[in-house]
């Protein structure tokens, strides 16, 4: 029998798929990751295709996004587990100083604060690449063969006469703001795929612009008769109202968190620009295949604050729902009779959003002590939420949970379907684990083979097991070293189960690669300052995940992607 070129088989396959998912909804083409998760225990909520690694198949809500091996979401899935779970090259053998090390940079324009994407054997540049994208604070888009380096494409997302937008003389995000968040792509949508962009500008005028872009991963042209100009309005009398709504106002906000694809929308989340003027926090929902605002939710709306920033870590999903921890802003401690905020201000707390006839707020968390944290900048919101595997108890039954921690260095896993509300008298959670991190998360855990990795500021890389659907106490593992600010933000490479690795990014004036046992984080595999300078990479960038794929590790930094592999000859 002939056979079809690989690249030809993948097209087909994806023709398929995407076919079966446009007739019947979710038809079970996520095979390949469905069954990952369920041997591994590294599903979410049994979410299967969530925009990770490990399968082609549909998400729940019918979308084909990503083909096996492909990396096109923040921390990997929806979930935002971390896991990478299609390594076949990279082993806990051959991650050593002696056979691994930087192998590439890819120079760009600007700071690279979005984690790197990869889409493996596109249709691209007249042949068939391993494709990296790239987003930069100088308002660029890039797409590079993550093999070579060849540049495929770049592409400005400015208008004429407009610039990144200024820092407003803050070191939040410097030197200038261009395109911060985490993309999402999507191969189903559009000729070739999509990647979807949030980009802030300033025109020649002064006026600030925050514009939604879908680009062809192809070719990088403009889809969807984009770019969409975000603009909002909420019914409240909060920070920057008129006439009983509050507004959008482009100056005030950026697009820090991760960009989130779920059942065909598009979920932005808002920061304030440099903490200054009024400002709200705001979750907006766009369609995947029109670029057109489907939904807007205020979660301060007769208040302040309350932004959303997770040091750029994107808000996670079970596959309905939607996670987030919101940042430091205005609470009501007096509650209606559904034990909700009585104005509708959520400031400070851990939310649960629900997506069905648009968002809304349908279950939450909020500390105890939640008005005197915010008065001193103790946030929820510094950390990002991480949905966890479904999990059966000492009874038997089985658990849907969901963890994050922020300022405080409490460790919140609660539960999805009653996450605890506000109680002044005490917080009644499923499990809450004190003191065992200091200096505060900045970043996120990441999630693999029953253990939840933290590297919060100025700590150790700390390993938690899970037993009977809790977390330990305290950490059974932790590394001999500790990551300075911001802490650091772990990823996880493996083969299924099997030669998994702990990646974590270290900051600072020269920034390092490291790389961990993850059964006993004591034991470091390499770091790229093992070898004298053979594997620098320059100065440090904050909020920064690694990125595996395809036996390559790329890290993000102020001015490339440093590339990691396994070392020729």
């Amino acid at each position: 029998m002939q056979t079809l070129p690989s690249s030809r088989r993948f097209y087909l396959l994806s023709a398929l798929i995407f076919l079966c998912a446009m007739t019947f909804g979710s038809c079970g083409g996520g095979g390949d990751e469905a069954a990952t998760g369920a041997a591994t225990g590294s599903g979410a909520g049994g979410t299967s295709g969530s925009g990770g690694s490990g399968g082609s198949g549909t998400s729940s809500g019918g979308t084909a996004m990503s083909a096996k091996g492909d990396v096109v979401t923040y921390h990997n899935d929806i979930a935002r587990t971390g896991q990478y779970l299609d390594e076949t090259i990279l082993t806990p053998a051959n991650v050593n100083a002696a056979s691994f090390g930087k192998v590439g940079f890819f120079a760009v324009d600007g700071k690279v604060d979005g984690e790197p994407l990869f889409v493996g054997s596109l249709a691209i540049a007249g042949g068939t690449h391993n494709v990296l994208y790239v987003v930069t604070e100088h308002d660029s888009v890039f797409a590079f063969d993550a093999d070579t380096g060849a540049r495929l494409w770049q592409v400005r997302t400015l208008k004429a006469g407009e610039t990144p937008s200024d820092d407003l003389g803050c070191g939040q995000i410097t030197p200038e703001i261009g395109i911060t968040s985490t993309p999402v792509i999507d191969r189903s949508r559009g000729p070739h795929g999509t990647i979807y962009v949030v980009a802030m500008s300033k025109d020649s005028g002064g006026g600030y612009h925050q514009r939604m872009h879908a680009l062809d991963l192809a070719t990088g042209a403009e889809l969807l008769n984009g770019p969409t100009e975000v603009a909002a309005s909420y019914p409240g009398n909060g920070a920057n109202s008129s006439n009983g709504r509050v507004v959008f106002a482009p100056s005030s906000y950026a697009e820090r968190a991760g960009l989130l694809l779920l059942n065909g929308m598009i979920y932005t989340t808002w920061t304030s620009h440099c903490d200054a003027g009024a400002y709200t926090g705001w979750i907006i929902a766009y369609s995947a295949d029109t670029l057109q605002q489907t939904s807007v939710l205020n979660v301060t709306p007769n208040g302040s604050e309350g932004a959303i920033w997770m040091s750029g870590a994107g808000p996670a999903s079970d596959g309905s729902s939607i996670y987030l921890l919101d940042g430091n802003g205005t609470f009501d401690t007096t509650l209606n009779a559904n034990g909700f905020p009585a104005r509708g201000n959520f400031g400070n707390t851990y939310l649960k959003l629900g997506t069905a006839g648009g968002l809304s707020v349908v279950d939450y968390f909020a500390m105890s002590n939640i008005v005197q944290a915010s008065a001193v900048d103790a946030d929820l919101g510094s950390g990002g939420a991480l949905v966890l595997p479904d999990l059966t108890d000492a009874s038997g039954a089985v658990r849907h949970l969901t963890l994050g921690t922020g300022k405080d260095d409490i460790i919140y896993v609660l539960d999805r379907e009653s996450m605890g509300k506000f109680n002044a008298g005490g917080n009644k959670i499923y499990q809450e684990i004190a003191g065992q991190l200091s200096g505060g998360e900045f970043g996120m855990a990441a999630y693999f083979n029953g253990r939840i990795y933290f590297g919060s500021v100025g700590d150790h890389l700390k390993a938690f097991t899970i037993t009977n659907a809790r977390l330990s106490a305290t950490p059974t593992g932790q590394s001999a070293m500790t990551f300075p600010y911001p802490g650091t933000t772990p990823s996880v490479s493996a083969n299924g189960s099997a030669n998994g690795i702990v990646w974590a990014a270290e900051n600072g004036s020269v920034a390092a690669l490291h790389a961990f046992d993850p059964a006993n984080l004591a034991t470091e595999l390499y770091s790229s300052n093992q070898t004298g300078t053979r594997d620098h990479f320059g100065a440090g960038n904050k909020f920064i995940t690694p990125m595996i794929a395809h036996g390559k590790v790329y890290v993000g930094t102020t001015n490339g992607v440093a590339v990691f592999g396994l070392l020729k000859g």
